[in-house]
């Protein structure tokens, strides 16, 4: 009667309803039979369905097998080597026992279980970059994905056969298509890159998962409008630019609202030409799914000059407490608790009027209010402005802060898990006066990103807060930058690997280490948990190449672990 995402949409929804009453969530559960239930394959939780596991993006896995006492146990127990050396950042999804995952060029299917593979398809791709894809989406059966040069493919998950291709970006300009879309009601939802590039700016698509054919489309710099204003200094030689798509989103199926992360403005480090709001940049965007109508925002970071993107997806949740929150974090190192009850209310209001009395200050057309933010990495010299006469050192560096792996939700502990990098940059401005336009828009004076601090200095933050009210419960100083998809489990564990190699399993409640395996290749890429066979699995992906980071890799593999 009712398509998977319906039949889902109204048990979350009886979830809530129930759940407000104080009534049990087993109540709401019952409302609808088993077999309606068991046709739902979001609700299982043996797959891992979409780069973050959920629409909603929380990395929780409920399975129980893998526990705080005997994770200790935990051994690999198959291995999948591409034989590729690349910039490894994908989120594997796992399907009835089918691990997908992407390498730039490639994308494999492969026994989740035993990691042997089933079959590959490659689309060969010379445009220049970082050489990166960031994973697949599933739905209906397909396999979805994009390339850097611009095509976007849907993919027979049977087989890898191609059913259909589009093209969504065009890399003469620099735009290209690394992140993960997600896939909601025959929908795919897929943005372009290209913030650091003159003239680029983000476009939003949603596509027909079955043709693909666009749908709607949505500009994070609108061409016209009150946004539009807000870009105070544009001209021929100083056009808006910014706002790229570059991580992955993340949807709240009962209501139908698509989150959306947006990239920095450009030229990155020189505010001097994007003195303004320069909507829709650096911000958090709520659109209506079905229609790509904008149903509000926030835009956290204000008049960036660090190149600080709200960079990665996030977690839409109901606290403890009750609070219906969006929980993002941000290049800039905070962690942001966003209120998302006042979406209705929101739309409307016309920019620049004041929407809230919220001591952050926020308004503008539809803003939702920050409830909290949380620092979870070292912030040093943040409001000091850059120079054209000499460095200027700053942390988070423009590497980040929190990267393309967003938060993490444990629900049974109401606490939010975040990877952050702790390494700083140190820039030095081009005079504005003889700032010319080139394809890279940095504002720079050689062009490039900045100096990183020596590789000794750097390290990272694993830090677990209070979902309700943004608090520290703990937090771990971890060697290196902690760049890779954390995940958290039933069994009260949270895994995420670094990048001198080593795989580890934390004490959900205290942060304890209990468990690490060396695997001797770094990770930036996901961290997945998923059932076959009737027994728990946990999966990573290893093996980075990258110029922003300065590593020995080996080549781009899944290593897969159990319990004996």
């Amino acid at each position: 009667m009712f398509d998977p995402e319906t039949k889902k949409a109204i048990a979350l929804r009886l979830v809530e309803v129930f759940s407000d009453r104080r009534l049990s969530v087993l109540a709401a559960f019952a409302l609808l039979t088993g077999s309606t239930l068991a046709q739902i394959p979001e609700m299982s939780d043996a797959n891992w369905m979409t780069y973050n596991r959920t629409l909603q993006g929380d990395r929780y896995s409920p399975l129980k097998e893998i526990t705080t006492a005997n994770v200790k146990s935990l051994k690999p127990v198959a291995t999948f080597d591409s034989g590729e050396r690349v910039n490894f950042e994908t989120g594997p999804i796992v399907m009835d026992g089918t691990m997908y995952f992407t390498t730039y060029q490639t994308t494999y299917a492969v026994d989740a279980v035993t990691g042997q593979p089933k079959w590959r398809r490659s689309h060969p791709d010379s445009t220049p970059g970082l050489s990166n894809n960031r994973g697949p989406a599933y739905a209906d059966g397909l396999v979805l994905r994009g390339f850097n040069d611009g095509h976007f493919i849907a993919m027979k998950a049977t087989d890898g056969s191609v059913l259909w291709d589009t093209v969504l970006s065009d890399p003469a300009k620099g735009e290209s298509l690394p992140m993960a879309p997600i896939a909601w009601r025959g929908k795919v939802f897929v943005g372009n890159a290209g913030s650091e590039y003159f003239g680029v700016t983000g476009r939003i698509y949603a596509l027909d998962t079955r043709t693909g054919q666009q749908i709607w489309v949505f500009h994070t710099v609108p061409d016209s409008g009150p946004a539009r204003a807000t870009w105070t200094n544009k001209s021929d030689a100083n056009p808006p630019s910014g706002g790229g798509l570059w991580t992955t989103f993340s949807l709240d199926p009962v209501n139908g609202v698509l989150y959306v992360p947006t990239g920095n403005p450009g030229p990155d480090f020189a505010l001097a030409l994007h003195p303004g709001e320069s909507l829709y940049t650096n911000s958090m965007l709520a659109l209506d799914a079905r229609s790509g109508a904008l149903l509000g925002y926030v835009q956290p970071i204000k008049h960036d000059f660090h190149d600080w993107d709200m960079s990665a997806a996030p977690v839409i949740i109901q606290t403890r407490g009750g609070r219906k929150l969006a929980v993002a974090g941000a290049k800039d190192g905070l962690v942001y608790g966003i209120d998302r009850t006042r979406l209705g209310g929101a739309v409307g209001k016309g920019l620049g009027q004041q929407a809230t009395n919220n001591k952050f200050g926020l308004v503008g057309e539809g803003a939702l209010p920050i409830l909290y933010q949380t620092a979870a990495t070292r912030r040093l010299n943040v409001n000091i402005p850059l120079s054209d006469r000499h460095f200027t050192r700053f942390a988070p560096g423009q590497i980040g802060g929190m990267m393309w792996n967003g938060p993490a939700y444990d629900p049974e502990l109401n606490l939010i898990y975040t990877p952050m990098v702790d390494w700083a940059t140190s820039v030095k401005l081009a005079p504005t006066s003889k700032l010319r336009p080139t394809q890279l828009w940095l504002g720079t004076h050689d062009g490039n990103f900045g100096q990183q601090d020596p590789k000794s200095q750097w390290g990272g933050y694993l830090t677990a807060l209070d979902a309700d009210s943004g608090e520290i419960r703990w937090q771990v100083r971890t060697p290196t930058p902690l760049i890779s998809g954390v995940t958290t489990t039933g069994g009260g564990l949270v895994f995420c690997g670094d990048l001198n190699g080593d795989f580890s399993a934390y004490d959900g409640r205290t942060g304890e280490r209990l468990w690490r395996h060396h695997l001797g290749e770094p990770m930036g890429a996901g961290v997945v948990s998923y059932e076959a066979g009737g027994r728990q699995y946990i999966a990573v992906a290893a093996g980075l190449e990258s110029p922003n980071w300065p590593l020995t890799p080996g080549t781009a593999r899944i290593v897969i672990y159990r319990l004996p």
